[in-house]
């Protein structure tokens, strides 16, 4: 009895790391895609890529502080032949798992929907969902720790993390 105690004490900081993660991720739609994309960080292996990233380098060193604040990142993205081979249904089962997250961005339109959602403790960011959904492709990231919005440019194009394009350029550019 004792032994099963300790197993389940020690199995509850895991369980709780696990609940950072509140979404499905569709295995069921891969083997329907033309393409699939899975990105599985957890924080083990961020703190073994940090290792490999340079201090010396001035990019390397920004990715490698942003890294020691995150306990994973979680990547899934899903092209499709056609479009309809996945249904706005299952992108809300998505949206329906993130109860208590802040929804930051929410644009959508006939074919396309894409919604970026906090959840924090305050003042303080502890995690990231983008939800982007195309006629042809899915894509779900998911990082998991403290992280500043700003500093997710920094994080753009790396570890499966689509290019973020100019997101938190403090210059807006001038419509022409």
């Amino acid at each position: 009895m004792i032994n099963r105690i300790w197993c389940v004490a020690l199995l509850l900081p895991a369980m709780a790391v696990a609940q950072d993660i509140p979404l499905d991720l569709f295995a069921s739609l891969a083997p329907k895609g033309t393409e699939t994309v899975e990105v599985s960080l957890g924080g083990t292996m961020l703190q073994l890529a940090a290792r490999f990233l340079s201090g010396n380098d001035p990019e390397e060193a920004k990715v490698k502080a942003l890294l020691g604040g995150l306990r994973g990142i979680y990547v899934r993205s899903y092209t499709f032949k056609k479009p309809g081979e996945y249904s706005m249904s299952d992108v809300d089962r998505v949206r329906g798992q993130l109860k208590g997250w802040t929804p930051v961005v929410n644009v959508r339109n006939a074919e396309e929907s894409t919604g970026i959602y906090l959840k924090s403790d305050g003042q303080k960011i502890d995690g990231l969902v983008v939800v982007a959904a195309e006629p042809l492709e899915l894509t779900i990231v998911n990082i998991v720790g403290s992280i500043r919005l700003e500093d997710l440019k920094d994080l753009s194009g790396k570890f499966g993390i689509p290019d973020l394009g100019d997101l938190g350029n403090k210059t807006p550019k001038k419509r022409e």
